[in-house]
């Protein structure tokens, strides 16, 4: 079928007036055959294994951009979970496998790594905790790493020893990188259903169950989405706004598809996922605040929020899906707050409380996330917003998580301000009566009887 004029002028807008890209195109590498009892010895392995598996990506990348035409914001990789790697080594410090993996993303000129993880929603190993402990000083000491653990799902229920762990790790993480506005807190996220496929920063790893190399792709489009609803008038009812929805989804989505396909044929390697996920950024008009708030909600965070939300997280998988055979990751709309224009004009307008984003969380992908509280915010009401968002994704079967950054020497009101894609956090308040016993009885709250679906 011949491409038209009026397609050709409907992409260049979407590129270059509504912010269209290719949020990210993210290459896993499996490191299970770099396990190796010497430290010294399994840093080199793996950075050989990563440099030369992934060799390609920036220029397959670059090419791709020239012949779509479609920018590719971010080029990434993700790695087996570095715990899992770990367990041959007896080494208390892993802070060198961050390092490697830092210099390999460095060599390949990548934007970052994720996979310094661990997952430990039913119990720690010994690598595990050594893993753990050591993600303040890993996230501090490196430019391009990401970390995450998974402490929840529902088959085993939420591990509240390591909840309480992530606690101490989030906020260590943030006092280790005072400097950079607590930076370091910003590269880690704590879930509940984690994914294996999940194309996405800082939540990406590649899991055990995949194959050795893979590519997953991470569309994008907020921009293009709100100019498709900008142009219903006021009179149309909530199934043309879904029909609309799914029409834009499904072009958005498209791309990706084919982009994919592309880059796994040129790189050698698997074509995994699309994750369709809407992914804002600070850039005026690209804000999924922005197109709650096109459906009819008054400012982001008031009454029917979470309403219009749902729908825009149902209409928009409902219409992705009809364009890729291999949608995975998290797909759906994210509510990143330091990352989206108008959730950051919400916050510090008081429209958007931490509260109205928890029960957003319900209806749409990932969690509570960027979100700057402030600094004196104590380790046990940290924890006990791990274990809240853990329990939603625990009970309604859902991937949830929380990437909290605790604002070291701030209050509330004040902004710590990132740049690129992670934008600035407005530091929102916390409600302070978390007590002090719940986050440290410990122990494991038990799978939920939807897990006993055998």
């Amino acid at each position: 079928m011949a491409i038209t004029p009026e397609e050709v002028a409907e992409t260049h807008s979407m590129v270059f007036q509504q912010n269209l890209d290719l949020r990210t195109i993210t290459m896993g590498i499996s490191l299970f055959g770099c396990a190796d009892e010497s430290m010294g010895r399994m840093c080199e392995k793996v950075y050989e294994h990563i440099t030369h598996t992934a060799q390609d990506l920036v220029s397959v990348a670059e090419d791709l951009e020239r012949e779509y035409g479609i920018p590719i914001a971010n080029k990434r990789i993700s790695v087996t979970p570095i715990a899992q790697i770990a367990a041959a080594c007896p080494d208390k410090d892993l802070t060198p496998l961050a390092h490697t993996m830092n210099r390999a993303a460095e060599t390949l000129g990548i934007d970052f790594m994720g996979g310094f993880s661990a997952l430990v929603q039913k119990g720690m190993g010994d690598a595990d905790r050594r893993l753990i402990n050591c993600i303040p000083e890993a996230l501090a000491t490196t430019e391009r790493v990401c970390s995450s653990v998974n402490v929840a799902s529902v088959r085993a229920g939420i591990n509240m020893d390591a909840v309480l762990l992530m606690a101490h790790a989030i906020k260590d993480a943030a006092k280790a990188t005072t400097n950079i506005d607590c930076y370091g807190a910003a590269k880690l996220v704590v879930f509940s259903n984690m994914v294996e496929d999940s194309p996405f920063m800082a939540g990406a790893i590649h899991g055990s169950g995949e194959c050795d190399a893979v590519i997953n792709v991470g569309v994008s489009g907020p921009g293009v989405m709100a100019a498709a609803l900008a142009e219903l008038d006021d009179s149309a009812d909530l199934m043309e706004v879904a029909e609309r929805i799914k029409q834009t989804a499904f072009k958005i989505t498209r791309a990706g598809e084919l982009m994919s396909r592309d880059a796994a044929r040129r790189l050698g390697v698997q074509k995994g996922i699309v994750d369709l996920s809407l992914a804002p950024t600070p850039a005026a008009g690209d804000s999924v605040a922005r197109i709650l708030e096109i459906i009819g909600v008054g400012e982001c965070g008031g009454p029917g929020t979470t309403c219009a939300l749902a729908l825009l997280n149902d209409a928009v998988k409902k219409g992705g899906v009809m364009a890729s055979s291999s949608v995975g990751g998290l797909s759906g709309a994210f509510i990143p707050v330091s990352e989206d224009a108008g959730m950051i004009r919400a916050a510090q307008d008081g429209a958007l409380s931490l509260e109205k984003l928890e029960a957003m969380t319900c209806v749409c992908s990932v969690g509570l996330d960027m979100i700057a509280v402030p600094g004196d915010t104590s380790v046990e009401a940290i924890a006990g917003i791990i274990a809240d968002e853990m329990a939603i994704g625990v009970i309604n079967g859902k991937t949830t998580a929380v990437r909290l950054i605790p604002a070291i020497g701030h209050k509330e009101g004040d902004v710590l301000e990132f740049g690129g894609l992670f934008g600035s956090a407005p530091v929102m308040p916390v409600n302070q009566y978390a007590g002090t016993v719940f986050a440290h009885r410990g122990g494991r709250f038990p799978a939920p009887l939807n897990s006993l679906r055998n």
